[in-house]
């Protein structure tokens, strides 16, 4: 039988995101795998968003158990993948800065003040450029086309 709420004003069916701090809990301690699904798609939607962060702030002082455990890998594990594809989405950037350029790798890298090794690391995603960096990189590329264009 799926979670109901009282003295609240909402239901489960309403969206997760308007349910108030009382309702999150119903659902976290008396809810089933069912009535969990949509904190989990709200979590994964956004990571660091309301519904996570009260999330959060319950299972700071709820007593530690299974569920907890379940809704703190759920939110660990939607932060990882956002880090990672805005690490991936970086990566694609300087890929394309460089390739744009036209120029070769080690030359593009002698002109934002780097090294090779270095900017290897930016184009694989390994590490992520400081964002002075990156707008070092997409301003050199945007220069070196317009030279070229010229």
């Amino acid at each position: 039988m799926p979670v109901t709420f009282r003295n609240v004003d909402a239901t489960p069916a309403d969206d997760v995101r308007t349910w108030p701090y009382e309702a999150l809990v119903t659902v976290i301690d008396r809810g089933l795998v069912e009535d969990w699904r949509p904190v989990f798609v709200e979590i994964r939607r956004s990571p660091w968003g309301s519904v996570a962060r009260r999330v959060e702030k319950y299972l700071s002082y709820r007593e530690p158990d299974g569920v907890s455990a379940l809704f703190a890998l759920a939110i660990e594990h939607a932060r990882k993948a956002v880090e990672k594809a805005d690490r991936d989405e970086v990566a694609a950037r300087v890929r394309d800065a460089v390739a744009t350029s036209g120029l070769t790798k080690a030359e593009f890298a002698k002109r934002i003040g780097t090294s090779a090794s270095r900017l290897s690391t930016y184009l694989t995603g390994q590490v992520t450029p400081s964002a002075a960096m990156l707008v070092r990189i997409q301003r050199t590329a945007e220069t070196v086309r317009a030279m070229s264009s010229s």
